[in-house]
């Protein structure tokens, strides 16, 4: 079964934002099942890497709109983009080196981290950008 399941509620209403929002949910599926299936290590990591790879990519995506159309919240959205890529950076590395080991809690708080910043910060923008005719 899915951990995330998405659904309307989490569109911002710009297409190629919200794909990579909708990549972003399979790619935590996909490392949730894995660790549910009792995948090994190596799974896992890979995984996770593909995760951190394609996350980095989405940040970078959405603060270029930021700064071509102007947003003012960019300095701000940027730093929760910059936190969440820290801890799920240390993250990759205790797991690699045999520190930390995949687990609900953190499962949990990647599910929790992007959806409430999808719903909450992620929304925030949308309007503005709509507003600039971004679609």
């Amino acid at each position: 079964m899915a951990l995330i399941t998405w659904g309307a509620e989490y569109s911002v209403g710009i297409s190629s934002i919200d794909a990579q929002h909708q990549k972003l949910v399979v790619l935590v599926n996909d490392l949730n099942d894995a660790m549910a299936q009792g995948k090994g290590k190596d799974v896992l990591e890979k995984i996770l890497a593909g995760l951190v790879d394609y996350t980095k990519t989405h940040f970078a995506h959405e603060e270029s709109l930021f700064k071509t159309y102007g947003y003012p919240e960019a300095t701000a959205h940027k730093m929760k983009h910059d936190d969440l890529t820290k801890k799920v950076l240390q993250f990759q590395q205790d797991l690699n080196a045999g520190k930390a080991v995949m687990s609900v809690q953190i499962m949990s708080f990647l599910k929790d981290w992007l959806l409430n910043h999808i719903k909450g910060t992620d929304m925030k923008y949308s309007a503005f950008l709509k507003g600039k005719g971004v679609n």
